[in-house]
């Protein structure tokens, strides 16, 4: 599983990266902006990304437009700080596949990235 993290805070791309570490994932890349992003989506085609909706230049929404254009298959998962249900909505009629909302811990990015990448966690019986 090959990851692409975007977000405009390197401080946010750090925790990402940090929280996501005891998954079977490589981090292929970083991006700050939108641009960035979709560059990077063309020259590795991740399987997963994280992705801002506000940033400078490229915002979320259209950065997410033309992800879908070129790898329909990438699952996204977007983080941000907006908590306005309506992007959220657009977000996932755009084609991400979930949405959580900044600032994030540990647990919820756990949480999340196993319904994205449905993974059921053993239980203890």
């Amino acid at each position: 599983m090959r990851l692409l993290i975007v977000d405009d805070s390197s401080i946010m791309r750090r925790i990402i990266e940090k929280n996501l570490k005891d998954y079977d994932i490589e981090i292929i890349g970083m991006a700050a902006d939108g641009d960035e992003a979709v560059k990077l989506v063309k020259g590795e085609m991740p399987d997963v990304i994280t992705l801002d909706i506000t940033m400078p230049g490229m915002d979320g929404l259209a950065c997410l437009d033309q992800i879908m254009a070129i790898h329909p298959a990438a699952k996204v998962m977007i983080i941000t700080a907006l908590s306005d249900k309506l992007t959220g909505l657009r977000a996932l009629d755009k084609g991400a596949r979930g949405f959580l909302y900044k600032p994030v811990n540990a647990k919820d990015l756990a949480n999340a990235f196993d319904r994205l990448l449905k993974r059921n966690k053993p239980t203890i019986e």
